[in-house]
């Protein structure tokens, strides 16, 4: 019985008879921008609870006695159990409703870090950040599927870029919010414990305005509309439809207008999914792949970063923090730029992904031969990793968007993100293993030294696999 009911709270919304065509012209522009909105807000909420870590870790190593072995344990843990989150989540978010699942999922991490921040054992630390990692797997997947069935393939370059940046959002202001709360409140735990009851607010908030497809509210697929339709994005009208006495919360109620035929899209089976649209799909492969390699690029600064200019460039708490903000920051104006060129350029999101790599090897570089103290040269570096990798790591997932099916992208996108946050386990985890092995034989700066070097070769292998991506266009 409770599984039963669990079932029917995650089931995917039923279709309902079609709405009058004036009214679908009417509504469908507004709802595409609420679904924008909400899943804007909601996953930005999810890196709130995810990257409030890196920037308080020397700090709460300090007052525990933590080592950098056992903190780099602590981030390969969270790493790999939020890729397999991920790749699970994202099955299982193919076929459910994205208001409750995703609503769910951050009620669970905002859980995770209320617990974090209460508890001082490093085994519950270890066992509580790896299930916050699997529950944050149920952030991404379900704005996939929100996106892709929302909005077409045509202007997916744009659309999902200007969404993507939710990413840079959220990550921008964790590490401020994390310092902040430290620094305002005292001690290490308020790091988690902020974030978390803004987490609990955002799941309140995706239940209120979060829906799932456009059938589920009486409207025609994103395929039907553009062809019966053609409305554009920025015709969208913004205020709010007129609500009726007695209305559900959950769908608009038209009962007593004339309605059309049921437009039904059937879900995926297991096979279909797993098998036809990843498993035996060569490409989601080597997008996999070099999705490894680039979630090196990206989260090497981010997991490590405070802690490497803390130590080697003479930063401070605040410093650190902002270090975090800059690389995600940069990466907002030229995820949304970059998205829409890769449209213009006929759907040629690998060329594009390629080109950005350079500039990021120029700025690790750039990082590695930066003087003690110079932090605004660090900075700069990080802002433009930042801003060329982020336009990188939603190019991946758009091609993969491009190459399957709207009702398997929660699933490929899984795939594809285990390898990355693979990439960032081994990352985590070796760049702890090495410090704390080659910083008693070679010194702090020259074991950091290696430790960026390792990283330069990583975004060399991102770039060499995106390269066979160069000609790769959307299947239309």
């Amino acid at each position: 019985m409770i599984f039963s009911a669990i079932r029917r709270f995650f089931a995917a919304a039923p279709h309902r008879p079609e709405l009058p065509p004036s009214e679908v012209k009417r509504l469908y522009p507004w709802y595409r921008w609420q679904i924008l909105e909400a899943t804007f807000i909601g996953y930005a909420t999810f890196y709130l609870v995810r990257n409030n870590l890196s920037p308080v870790t020397k700090d709460m190593a300090g007052v525990l006695h933590y080592d950098t072995d056992m903190i780099g344990t602590i981030m390969a843990a969270t790493a790999v159990s939020y890729g397999v989150g991920k790749f699970f989540m994202g099955a299982l978010s193919d076929r459910c409703n994205p208001r409750t699942f995703m609503a769910t999922g951050l009620m669970l991490t905002a859980l995770c870090n209320f617990a974090f921040g209460w508890v001082t054992s490093y085994p519950l630390h270890l066992a509580l950040w790896s299930l916050n990692g699997l529950f944050q797997g149920m952030g991404w997947p379900p704005c996939g599927r929100s996106m892709g069935h929302w909005f077409s393939e045509k202007e997916r370059g744009l659309t999902f870029s200007i969404w993507n940046t939710s990413h840079n959002v959220g990550g921008a202001l964790a590490g401020l919010l994390a310092v902040y709360a430290v620094e305002h409140f005292g001690g290490w735990q308020h790091a988690f414990y902020v974030p978390g009851i803004l987490a609990a607010i955002g799941a309140i908030y995706l239940l209120w305005r979060l829906r799932d497809t456009p059938q589920s509210v009486g409207l025609p697929s994103i395929e039907e509309y553009k062809r019966d339709y053609g409305s554009a994005l920025s015709a969208s009208v913004r205020q709010d439809p007129p609500r009726r006495e007695g209305q559900n919360d959950n769908v608009l109620d038209y009962a007593s207008a004339p309605v059309g035929p049921l437009s039904v899209e059937r879900e995926l089976t297991t096979r279909e999914l797993f098998i036809d649209n990843v498993l035996a799909h060569p490409w989601i492969w080597l997008l996999a792949i070099a999705n490894f390699f680039a979630y090196v690029a990206r989260y090497s600064m981010l997991d490590w970063g405070p802690m490497y200019l803390r130590e080697v460039k003479g930063a401070d708490l605040l410093q650190g923090g902002w270090a975090v903000f800059w690389i995600e920051i940069g990466g907002i104006g030229s995820t949304i730029v970059l998205g829409w060129l890769s449209d213009l350029a006929g759907g040629r999101r690998g060329m594009v992904a390629v080109l950005c790599m350079l500039p990021i090897l120029v700025a690790f570089g750039g990082i590695l031969f930066t003087p003690a103290g110079q932090l605004w040269v660090a900075f700069t570096m990080l802002g433009i990793i930042g801003l060329f990798i982020y336009p990188v790591i939603n190019f991946i997932v758009i091609m993969a968007l491009d190459l399957t099916s709207k009702k398997a992208i929660g699933t490929a996108a899984g795939f594809i993100g285990l390898f990355g946050y693979l990439g960032r386990m081994a990352y985590a985890k070796g760049t702890g293993w090495m410090l704390a092995w080659l910083e008693p034989l070679y010194g702090k700066n020259t074991a950091w030294d290696i430790v960026i070097y390792a990283t330069l070769g990583c975004a060399a292998l991102a770039m060499f696999f995106l390269a066979f991506t160069w000609r790769l266009k959307p299947r239309s």
